[in-house]
């Protein structure tokens, strides 16, 4: 059949099974709306209009993140392109499979700097998976086909289609590319295990006395859940997990630890640092869970699961590097376990021993006199949506609501990698968009909040029923916190408050609910009005302003070495930390050496 590049594109975007897509138009990219058009009318595919690119970015990642299928957006060449930028480094850094769609000038004006031209092929190339320019129209349907197999297969990420203007009105002989037809020659992600090396991590994993599981993102992206539930029980291994790995395991289960690292539970972080194996499970040893990274498990042997090859030994060597897909994997160590009639040699001590860091470090919800804290109103969201979907924005009230909300798998959405302030609002949107009826929540920071705070108005147009709650202490919090804690309380440019807006008055301009709480006797009667409310909502919770969030483990320190534990008595011994005779540094007992000076312990 006779048809135009445009018809190409939005045809093979329904072929692979796109309901929703996010994104706002321009010049170069109006044949393709003008083709979405026709599509809209027919039924089968939304567009959702966003009031900023970097918002239709992060609303096809949050869509992701929800569902595990490919998030598409689209915008149109020079500033519509390069304002998608951030989401598609968002989405780069935390491996989201992500379609990015960019309208270009026409192929004879390319290069010839003409209006709104950008090579925004060059400008990703860092942060993508892939990416393409259509030359032609008859590339057209193998691109897309091509584009989402890469995004979705292997380690997952963005892939960028740009299309010049006259590819889209031109018009050829179309023949459809349907998903299953592509085949890609040098590119064969490896999905499964080397059996050898699975069996050494049984050998290993039988063998430890005081082993853990550590859980990225990987685990989640591979759908692992009921894979490690059945891991850590079978072998009674405690777990914790990173920022990205939330919900890959049950956070309710009595070896859940909670989060590791910079803002991790302090049980978490003593049982990393004195555990005698660490199973690394799609995650990728980042600095801000390993603290110093030569302390980080310096007792414990490594094994290390991970689909990209990269990451596998590239902070830290394991003693069993294993390649593959975190599902597979564990289904071969599960049935390799099951054949030799494995049984846990994990000690009761190890347990009992975590149990009472637990016991001594729990984590606490403040209750100031006459103010909110901010862990209560995360605490108190928790209690009454506790099968919510939650999406966050960046500082303090990501880390608050990474401590004190449980999450099921998929159902925490937060930028940890990159570390977007902005992308909250806009990634709750697209996971609304994609769940449907299930309730969607987005905490973000009054900071945060303003900067793509426009995705009202998208709300609005669309009814979309996404309930938001600013944690507001009139602060860039969680720079004021390190402004307090490592540059002498010098807090430049961090205070927010002169002007700051209404923001109940700002949600009713866009035609959203507006609430304010700053009182806890009101809170849970707000809390349930935001949530029975048909309709978007955003909430204004006037918080402390000058709460810090702990435990924290200080740039280049040691995991064991928290800030902001009640009692430094009780640290020292859960620690077991001594003092180096030679220069008075602070270090693990069973550790050999002193990390500052070398001197032999």
């Amino acid at each position: 059949m006779r048809a135009t590049g445009a018809f190409a594109l939005i045809d093979s975007l329904k072929r692979h099974g796109v309901k929703h897509l996010f994104g706002y138009p321009g010049g170069a990219i109006l044949p393709i709306y003008d083709e979405l058009y026709r599509a809209e009318a027919q039924g089968g595919i939304q567009h959702i209009l966003v009031r900023h690119e970097q918002g239709a970015a992060h609303a096809a990642d949050g869509y992701a993140r929800a569902t595990g299928e490919v998030g598409v957006c689209f915008g149109t060449s020079g500033p519509g392109a390069t304002n998608l930028v951030t989401g598609i480094a968002t989405a780069h850094m935390d491996s989201i499979p992500m379609v990015v769609i960019t309208g270009q000038v026409s192929r004879a004006a390319i290069g010839s700097d003409a209006f709104q031209e950008t090579d925004i092929f060059g400008i990703t190339l860092p942060i993508v998976k892939h990416s393409y320019v259509v030359r032609s129209p008859q590339d057209m349907a193998r691109t897309v086909a091509e584009a989402f197999y890469i995004a979705s297969t292997g380690r997952p990420g963005p892939v960028l289609i740009d299309v010049p203007k006259d590819v889209g009105l031109e018009e050829f002989d179309y023949s459809p590319v349907e998903p299953g037809d592509i085949r890609l020659l040098g590119y064969k992600p490896t999905v499964k295990g080397n059996p050898r090396q699975i069996q050494q991590a049984l050998s290993l994993i039988q063998a430890a006395q005081s082993p853990l599981l550590y859980v990225g993102g990987g685990a989640v992206t591979a759908g692992a859940h009921e894979e490690l539930k059945v891991l850590a029980e079978w072998f009674e291994i405690p777990v914790t997990t990173t920022l990205m790995g939330k919900g890959a395991f049950d956070e309710y289960h009595p070896l859940a630890l909670g989060m590791l690292g910079m803002h991790g539970t302090a049980y978490a972080n003593f049982a990393v640092s004195e555990c005698d194996l660490l199973i690394a499970v799609g995650a990728r040893f980042d600095d801000r869970v390993t603290g110093k990274l030569d302390e980080f498990a310096s007792r414990a042997k490594v094994i290390h699961i991970d689909i990209d090859p990269a990451e596998v030994g590239k902070n830290r060597a394991p003693e069993v590097p294993i390649v593959g897909s975190v599902r597979p994997v564990l289904l071969e160590l599960l049935a390799l376990a099951r054949a030799a009639g494995a049984t846990p040699s994990c000690t009761q001590e190890w347990l009992t021993r975590i149990q009472r860091w637990r016991q001594d470090y729990p984590l606490t919800v403040p209750c100031p006199m006459g103010q909110l804290s901010p862990q209560e109103v995360i605490v108190e969201i928790g209690k009454q949506a506790p099968d919510a979907y939650y999406a966050t924005d960046v500082g303090q009230h990501q880390m608050w609501s990474a401590q004190f909300l449980k999450n099921g798998p998929r159902r925490w959405i937060s930028s940890a990698g990159l570390g977007t302030m902005g992308f909250g609002l806009p990634a709750a949107m697209g996971a609304k968009v994609a769940v449907g009826e299930k309730p969607v929540i987005c905490i973000s920071g009054d900071a945060s909040f303003q900067m793509n705070l426009q995705e009202l108005a998208t709300l609005a147009q669309y009814g979309i029923n996404l309930k938001t709650v600013i944690i507001n202490n009139f602060w860039q919090g969680m720079v004021r916190q390190w402004q307090e804690a490592f540059y002498g309380e010098r807090y430049s440019h961090s205070n927010m408050e002169v002007g700051m807006p209404n923001f109940v008055k700002l949600a009713e301009a866009f035609g959203v609910k507006g609430m304010m709480v700053r009182d806890r006797t009101d809170l849970p009667g707000v809390i349930a009005e935001m949530l029975a409310h048909d309709g978007p909502v955003l909430v204004d919770a006037h918080v402390t302003r000058n709460e810090n969030c702990y435990p924290m483990v200080a740039p280049g320190k040691s995991n064991a070495q928290m800030l902001g534990l009640a009692e430094q008595e009780k640290l020292e011994r859960a620690a077991e930390l001594i003092y180096c005779s030679n220069c008075g540094a602070k270090t693990i007992a069973s550790h050999n050496f002193c990390p500052e000076c070398g001197t032999k312990l």
